[in-house]
C-alpha cells in the first residue's frame, strides 16, 4: 500500500509586524509524494538578507533557484522546504538598517554536487569559518546582489533510498494438516508454603518481642516495685 494523496489542515495565525494585528486563516494543502521519490542530492543554503515570508512566493522561488543552478550547474533544482532561520535559534533582528531575519532554503536534484559546492561544504572550508576567514569557492557567486548566502553554513546531504520492508503475509485461516496447536511448556509448581511462613511468622514474632519489652518497661521499671 502507498500512500497517493493526502489532505492536511492548517490553521495559519499571522501578525502585522508594525500593528501588531492577527488574522487566522484555515489551509487546505493537498500532499502528493513526487513522482520520483526524494531526490539523493540536497543542499541547505542560509539566506541571510531575506525574510521568510519573502522568498514563499513563486516568483521569488524561481529567482532563486535560477541563482542556485550558476553554482550547483544542474538544470533540475527545486525547492524542498523554506525554514526561518528564528526557527534554528537564530536571534531576532534589530529593527535598524533593515536587518533580516534569514531563511534556510533546502534545494534537491538528481545530480551530484558541483566541485564549487562541494569545496565550500569540505572540512578545509570549514576549518577556514571556525579561524574566521572565508570559506572555499571555486566558482563565481551567483546569488549576489539579490541573495547573500552564508557559505559558512551550507549543508550538504546525499539522501538513499531506505528499502521498503515486506508487509505481513496472511495466510488463508485454516490450520494445515498435521499441524496441531503445541501449547508452551507448563511451569514447574513452585512451593509457596516456606516463603508463606516467612512473611508471615517474621512480623508476628517481632511484635510479640516488642510488647513483651514494652510490658516489661511500664509494668516491671515502675517506681517502688
Amino acid at each position: 500500500w502507498h500512500l497517493r494523496e493526502c489532505l492536511l489542515g492548517l490553521q495559519v495565525l499571522a501578525y502585522n509586524r508594525h500593528t501588531y494585528e492577527t488574522v487566522a486563516q484555515l489551509l487546505i494543502v493537498t500532499v502528493v509524494p513526487a513522482p520520483g521519490g526524494e531526490p539523493p542530492y540536497q543542499g541547505e543554503f542560509l539566506v541571510g538578507n531575506r525574510n521568510v515570508e519573502e522568498l514563499l512566493p513563486v516568483a521569488a522561488q524561481e529567482i532563486f533557484l535560477g541563482a542556485t543552478a550558476g553554482v550547483w550547474e544542474q538544470d533540475d533544482l527545486h525547492v524542498i522546504n523554506i525554514t526561518s532561520a528564528l526557527d534554528r535559534g537564530g536571534r531576532v533582528p534589530l529593527p535598524i538598517e533593515g536587518r533580516k531575519e534569514g531563511v534556510y532554503v533546502k534545494v534537491g536534484s538528481r545530480g551530484g554536487f558541483s566541485p564549487c559546492l562541494a569545496s565550500a561544504a569540505s572540512p578545509q572550508s570549514r576549518f577556514r569559518c571556525s579561524l574566521g576567514q572565508q570559506p572555499l569557492a571555486s566558482c563565481y557567486d551567483t546569488f549576489a546582489p539579490h541573495f547573500t548566502i552564508r557559505w559558512c553554513n551550507l549543508t550538504l546531504l546525499q539522501v538513499w533510498p531506505s528499502p521498503t520492508s515486506p508487509g505481513p503475509v496472511w495466510g488463508s485461516g485454516v490450520l494445515e494438516e498435521g499441524g496441531d496447536f503445541q501449547p508452551p511448556t507448563e511451569v514447574p509448581p513452585r512451593d509457596l508454603l516456606p516463603g508463606y511462613l516467612v512473611t508471615l511468622l517474621v512480623p508476628l514474632a517481632v511484635a510479640v518481642l516488642l510488647c513483651l519489652l514494652l510490658g516489661h518497661l511500664m509494668c516491671c521499671r515502675r517506681e517502688g516495685v
